[in-house]
């Protein structure tokens, strides 16, 4: 009797632990771990819908932390006597091709709720002879274990968090299993940057931290905060920070990449809990961790809609086509530094803090009254740790068409002398400022026009008054 092959697409789920697809697959015979860079991802894309506009799908940052996570994934797999077949090309086509070549009688991957990569997913489906067969593996809580359909989960956070706490439980992380050996085939070369069309800049020296993909990488980050700094004991206190390797946990780019699984986060923190300390930070990171759970079953709820100019809420708004503001706010020229200090950063790291991601996107959605969704497309572009129900259920959430009622504006003058008193941050990546006071800083148009000339700073591009609450 022939033996059977299991073939193992491994998209956003790089890793070995607490990987469901792989502990499914890995009952076969024989198993062909393979990823595929898709060309679809890399160069201009069209964002569609009604006010159609062009952007980039994915910068160099996350480019190079995703060829790291592979290129980590397949010595991982080779210190267990397996392999990881890389391709570059179409998956429907990739899969199909290696699929028919080992004569695999199922396909294994991980299912993601987003419209982008369910339509991936029924590509492959429609091509492949063998079964597409779906595991869901990226979130805390399964599906199967919530309180009720996800269907039926509200459309606010709280009343889902509350009813997750008390009624569903996180199930435990799958061991690795056994792996069984690979058919012989051409394992291929992982691509460079270059080869897929995307130029990326040396890491920017004023990084909050060296972002290496891979599950290495992701496993060792986890236990520098939690066991090695101890950040974790005062992490609700420190969370708002805006400069440092440890004011958060940073996870995000392993935990969207799939590099580190979420149980295996929650299982560090009970750990963590039991032998050192269990507190309110303990409890807040778990807590970030449901958010993120719930933009997951936000979008298997609602699906396209949010990519919608009114979002989920369907609200009608006469967004602004002004394309100078736009750019000028990509480039961290607005005249407002507490938001530039946040887009140059974003371009020249990839990353951004929570604080400055909430009061760069309020910016735009709020005070410049942009298309909320041509910022979340930039963000999608420039993010290391990007993931779809993450970034555009958060912009829609602060633009005020997503997941609450209430106006989130964010008084931006107010959050630049509140969290950055001192303006080491907007200085830090905003040098023509250094030297001034912090109010001056935060709010250069106050100094007289003889200082201001000197500057080399714009002016704002909206009248500052109107930044300020009422």
């Amino acid at each position: 009797m022939p033996a059977d092959t299991a073939l193992l697409w491994l998209r956003r789920d790089l890793r070995l632990h607490d990987n469901p697809a792989l502990a499914a697959a890995a009952d076969a015979d024989r198993l062909l771990p393979v990823s595929v860079f898709d060309t679809g991802h890399y160069g201009l894309t069209d964002f569609g819908g009604d006010h159609s506009f062009t952007y980039e799908k994915t910068a160099g940052q996350r480019t190079r932390f995703r060829i790291d996570a592979v290129a980590d994934l397949r010595e991982r797999l080779r210190d267990r006597g397996s392999d990881l077949v890389v391709r570059v090309g179409d998956p429907a086509e990739v899969i199909d091709s290696l699929a028919s070549e080992v004569n695999a009688e199922a396909v294994h991957v991980h299912t993601r709720p987003t419209p982008e990569e369910k339509a991936v997913e029924r590509r492959v489906e429609n091509r492949v002879d063998a079964d597409l067969i779906p595991h869901w593996g990226h979130t805390l809580y399964h599906p199967d274990d919530l309180p009720s359909d996800v269907s039926e989960i509200d459309d606010t956070y709280t009343p889902f968090r509350k009813a997750v706490e008390s009624a569903a439980t996180v199930r435990e992380p799958a061991s690795v299993p056994p792996l069984p050996p690979s058919p012989e085939l051409d394992s291929g070369e992982i691509p460079t940057p270059t080869d897929l069309g995307v130029d990326v800049d040396p890491i920017d020296n004023r990084s909050a931290l060296d972002f290496e993909g891979g599950e290495t990488a992701a496993l060792d980050r986890l236990d520098e905060y939690l066991w090695e700094t101890d950040s974790l004991r005062e992490y609700k206190e420190t969370r708002n920070g805006l400069l440092g390797r440890d004011y958060s946990s940073k996870f995000s780019p392993w935990l969207n990449e799939g590099c580190l699984s979420p149980r295996r986060v929650s299982a560090e923190i009970d750990d963590y809990e039991d032998r050192r300390v269990a507190n309110d930070s303990t409890y807040w990171l778990r807590f970030e961790l449901t958010w993120r759970d719930f933009f997951q079953f936000q979008f298997e709820k609602h699906g396209g809609t949010f990519f919608t100019p009114g979002g989920i809420r369907q609200r009608e708004i006469a967004w602004n086509e002004d394309v100078e503001a736009l750019e000028r706010w990509k480039r961290g020229e607005t005249g407002v530094p507490f938001v530039d200090a946040a887009m140059r950063e974003l371009a020249a790291t990839g990353y951004l803090s929570n604080r400055g991601r909430q009061n760069a996107a309020s910016f735009l959605a709020n005070d410049l009254r942009i298309d909320w969704r041509q910022g979340a497309a930039h963000f999608e572009t420039e993010l290391v740790d990007y993931d779809p129900a993450s970034n555009y259920g958060n912009w829609a959430y602060v633009a005020g068409v997503g997941n609450d009622s209430r106006d989130r504006s964010f008084d931006v003058l107010w959050q630049a002398h509140r969290y950055d008193p001192d303006a080491e941050y907007v200085t830090r990546w905003l040098p023509e400022l250094d030297g001034l006071i912090p109010e001056a800083a935060h709010e250069p148009w106050t100094l007289p026009e003889s200082k201001r000339a000197g500057l080399a700073y714009p002016d704002p591009i909206v009248d500052p008054e109107t930044l300020r609450e009422e």
